[in-house]
């Protein structure tokens, strides 16, 4: 229950506070968000463009990471502008329906990225499991209806998120401490009983990334299993490395989630500012790091860009 003597009523602006404690380092901390962005933006837009022209990169696996790429693109376009507006310009003010729309729009695209994940965890699986008939389960009328049920998923999970906050008529502050209106973040500077809007919150994480997770390790599971039972070793070995990249994703997209639910579980309340950093981190590191882990582990991605390099190389 959260009460106040001197609430106000819903605000038709919020303040983003940015890094609450930090504003004198708004500025340094500007310089790695600006860098991530562009290199995201580069590196993504690169994958891409690899893919569209090399015809060997036409099938599920590529076309999936595709995916992920464009969601990546969106994930930090409609995140760090915003960001370096606080960090650059004092541009802290965001009105009420833009609050709604950012609520919504984050967390989306990072509900879609983990919903890619595992359905990349199922093309893993097929190719493993069932190799003879990898193009026939995972066809393009498969994978487009995968890409709806992703959408559809997103947008039935976070859909309620705005409409409950648009139901809160009093709160504590116009200041949200957070970087971006998250919607705990705004929930806990409501008046009243949130009782339902911390359910919904955890419903949310369960119904999304608790969902994805414990299927991806499901899968994966099968996955060693099937290739535990291959006699020759160099075969399992190939077999394992057709995984990597996408392992190396899987752990640095979930693993600030895990560290996150964790902290909380043992006891372990972290500073606000670091957990507004760690949770940027979401947001910021893995569409950074997705195509250079791709890049550098396929074959056909690291004769591009290595071709890209050479052909700037000599016009240098």
């Amino acid at each position: 229950m959260s009460s106040c003597n001197n609430s106000i009523p819903q605000p038709l602006i919020f303040v983003l506070a940015g890094i609450p404690g930090l504003e004198s380092f708004h500025g340094w901390f500007s310089v790695p968000f600006f860098l991530v962005f562009v290199t995201t933006v580069i590196c993504n837009a690169t994958i891409l463009c690899i893919i569209r022209l090399e015809k060997s990169l036409h099938e599920p696996m590529f076309l999936l990471l595709a995916m992920l790429s464009v969601v990546d693109l969106c994930l930090v376009s409609v995140t760090v502008p915003r960001m370096l507006g606080i960090f650059w310009m004092n541009a802290k003010e965001i009105s009420f329906n833009a609050c709604l729309a950012q609520m919504f729009f984050i967390p989306s695209f990072y509900v879609m990225e983990s919903g890619i994940l595992l359905t990349m965890a199922f093309d893993r699986f097929v190719a493993i499991w069932y190799p003879l008939r990898y193009r026939t389960i995972l066809s393009s009328n498969m994978l487009v209806k995968m890409a709806l049920a992703i959408l559809a998923r997103t947008v039935a999970v976070l859909t309620p998120a705005p409409i409950l906050t648009q139901r809160l008529e009093s709160f504590q502050t116009h200041v949200i401490a957070y970087s971006y209106c998250a919607y705990m973040a705004v929930v806990l500077i409501a008046c009243g009983d949130i009782s339902e809007h911390i359910v919904y919150g955890v419903m949310v994480i369960v119904a999304s990334v608790g969902f994805d997770l414990f299927f991806i390790i499901l899968s994966y599971g099968l996955i060693l299993h099937a290739v535990f039972r291959i006699p020759s070793w160099d075969a399992r070995g190939k077999a394992l490395s057709t995984c990597g990249s996408h392992l190396c994703v899987i752990g640095l997209f979930y693993s600030p989630v895990v560290f996150s639910v964790l902290a909380q579980i043992l006891g372990y309340h972290m500073a606000p500012h670091l957990q507004i950093i760690i949770d940027n981190l979401y947001f910021l590191v893995p569409p950074m790091v997705n195509p250079l882990i791709y890049a550098a582990r396929t074959k056909q991605m690291r004769e591009w860009v290595l071709r890209i390099l050479h052909c700037h190389g000599d016009r240098g």
